[in-house]
């Protein structure tokens, strides 16, 4: 059954939790898509775990068209949700078009960060599906710290996602603020929220995929490491090069061999005429 926004929702109201994670290439997708994770999230955190950039703000759009493709290829099932990256949204007119690129090329539900009235409800009268994006904004704060840890920060960011709510947003994510915040939020909104770094209490989670298997050496908090990637990596290219270097690989199982006759006769070919 291919996911969407109605069975995020369904989720919401029968308190199941929503499973979500990062994917940037097929064959993750297609183990994600097999797992059964409900939205495989095609994120502008490509460009720090993938592209090796420095930061969200060199994420360009042909980026996550790139990726977003690739991911939608391995998918049958998921809900597929893709960032708008950087300065892709400045406008009404250019929220719209990016958007629409995105859609074209894969995704169900785009998301953008921030309060953007303006932006949100021009996105929503044409009939995009928009997640919202409140807590810690990776496009704009560079500093990784919690957000919403006073009364006037918390209160903000409920009225935020009231508001976001109001204007018609499908889902909304909670990035790095206070595990009490995103119980109130996710009670005192209809629509499903999904957390990264903001408690237990939220409609969902979700993470980058390269931390939870170990890709990326960091150890964070918000993240539980399922896998040692990088180790069991690291181990399986030494061991490679050591076993090329000792003429170990490939072995006769690795190779393929003419047919006796064929041979023959190439090799008093060979003497004859070279």
């Amino acid at each position: 059954m291919k996911k969407d926004s109605a069975y995020l929702l369904a989720k919401k109201q029968n308190h199941q939790k929503i499973v979500a994670l990062t994917a940037y290439d097929y064959p993750t997708a297609l183990l994600q898509d097999r797992a059964g994770v409900d939205v495989i999230f095609v994120g502008d955190s490509v460009g720090t775990n993938i592209l090796g950039y420095d930061s969200e703000q060199e994420v360009t759009m042909d980026d996550i068209v790139h990726h977003l493709k690739a991911v939608r290829r391995g998918t049958s099932q998921a809900y597929i949700l893709a960032d708008l990256p950087y300065a892709s949204y400045e406008t009404p007119k250019q929220a719209l078009e990016n958007a629409r690129k995105l859609l074209a090329n894969g995704a169900d539900i785009i998301k953008l960060e921030g309060v953007r009235e303006e932006i949100v409800k021009h996105l929503i009268e044409h009939d995009i599906n928009v997640c919202g994006h409140l807590g810690l904004l990776p496009q704009t704060q560079q500093q990784k710290k919690v957000q919403g840890k006073s009364f006037e920060q918390a209160q903000e960011l409920i009225e935020g996602a009231l508001t976001l709510e109001r204007i018609g947003i499908s889902v909304l994510l909670l990035e790095l603020i206070p595990e009490e915040l995103g119980q109130i939020i996710t009670e005192k909104v209809s629509i499903p929220t999904i957390g990264i770094g903001s408690g237990r209490f939220t409609d969902g989670q979700v993470l980058i995929v390269n931390d939870i298997l170990g890709i990326t050496p960091r150890k964070l908090k918000l993240a539980t490491k399922y896998q040692d990637y990088q180790t069991l990596t690291l181990q399986a290219i030494e061991q490679y090069k050591q076993e090329v270097e000792q003429k170990i690989f490939p072995s006769e199982e690795n190779v393929q061999h003419m047919v006796q006759e064929e041979l023959q006769h190439l090799i008093q070919w060979v003497k004859q005429s070279l």
